[in-house]
């Protein structure tokens, strides 16, 4: 029960180093259960009134909207530096990341610049090695938290990123307010309260599970194109529901591309939007990889490339010292892999 408690509080704050009254804890319990209970709820309510196209734009809008904010934001500009941009396209994806309620900018990229350090090893905050249900939402249970200082030192000298993780909870509440205010416009009380319950609540379910799906999923079911020291799955259902990150064993073998598709068919949403920008002159600096260096890593894994995921961050010594051991042992498993599959008749 002390866990069930307890798990709103990490998901709201991410993870906060803070201190929290009950009180807070009650509220931010209600924060996680209450889109839960409204899906719930809103599947239900189908079988007596069909969803309204009011409510299905709102809904799609705003997951859509999130998930960039998550995707381009969060992920790929702020927390490997894929891309620079102005500070106004800066501000507007980190809003966007934070109405999705997966806690501040800063505790968000800690927590995900953790990961990659120590990718499925003891140290990563989510691994599927210790459990499945561990990866995709254990981890909050076991009261993770993250260490800003180390894993997120450059950017905490970044005024505006630490103005948008500072005040989060009115990006958060705005999201909320946003698509009740549009349902009340147009169809008054009623019309508000739906478009509270899809495009808020059901929305952000949706954002959340689909994100911890990437740590869950994309480390357990999916095919491998390049040889990586950890066990990174691209898979094509979470690359078309996450903006093209299932593509995950891609962005392990690279993290600071802003690409995640290396091929055509691997759809990825959030590079499209990351192209349009650079194209229209907007942002620039979009880190891309050449064709040399994909064709090296799908036969070899190379530690430093793999924790090369934020410019001006230096980790540790024993980090890179035990991936460096892990090398030599994925790069066999490729070399007997690749030579198992040329031994294999094309019948």
């Amino acid at each position: 029960m002390k866990r069930l408690i307890e798990y709103p509080l990490r998901l709201f704050l991410f993870m906060s180093t803070m201190p929290v009254s009950l009180k807070a804890k009650i509220v931010l319990q209600l924060l996680v259960w209450v889109p839960l209970l409204s899906t719930v709820y809103a599947i239900f309510t189908l079988w007596g009134r069909f969803i309204s196209l009011t409510d299905l734009v709102i809904l799609l809008v705003g997951y859509t909207l999130c998930a960039l904010g998550i995707t381009v934001g969060y992920h790929r500009m702020l927390t490997h530096k894929g891309f620079e941009a102005p500070d106004w396209i800066r501000a507007f994806f980190l809003i966007c990341g934070s109405m999705a309620f997966q806690g501040p900018a800063l505790n968000w990229a800690a927590t995900h610049i953790q990961h990659h350090a120590n990718s499925d090893d003891d140290m990563d905050p989510h691994s599927p090695v210790k459990s499945f249900f561990h990866a995709h939402i254990g981890w909050i249970l076991d009261d993770f938290r993250p260490d800003l200082q180390r894993y997120a030192g450059p950017l905490l000298k970044d005024k505006l990123v630490v103005f948008i993780s500072n005040t989060f909870v009115l990006w958060a509440f705005l999201g909320l307010l946003i698509p009740f205010l549009i349902g009340y416009a147009l169809g008054g009380l009623s019309g508000g309260g739906y478009a509270l319950l899809w495009g808020g609540a059901v929305r952000m379910f949706l954002n959340h599970h689909v994100t911890w799906a990437v740590n869950s999923v994309c480390h357990t079911y999916g095919n491998r194109e390049f040889v990586t020291t950890d066990q990174s799955r691209n898979n094509l259902l979470i690359g078309l529901l996450a903006m093209g990150e299932g593509w995950h064993n891609n962005h392990h073998a690279f993290p600071r591309s802003a690409n995640h598709g290396m091929h055509w068919w691997q759809i990825d949403p959030s590079a499209y939007i990351i192209g349009t920008l650079e194209k229209l002159g907007i942002i620039h600096k979009v880190v891309r990889i050449a064709p040399e260096r994909l064709a090296i890593r799908r036969i070899s894994a190379d530690v430093s490339e793999e924790r090369d995921v934020l410019p001006g961050l230096h980790l540790s010594g024993v980090v890179m010292e035990r991936g460096t051991a892990m090398v030599a042992a994925a790069t066999t498993v490729a070399e007997v892999v690749s030579h198992a599959v040329a031994q294999q008749s094309p019948l």
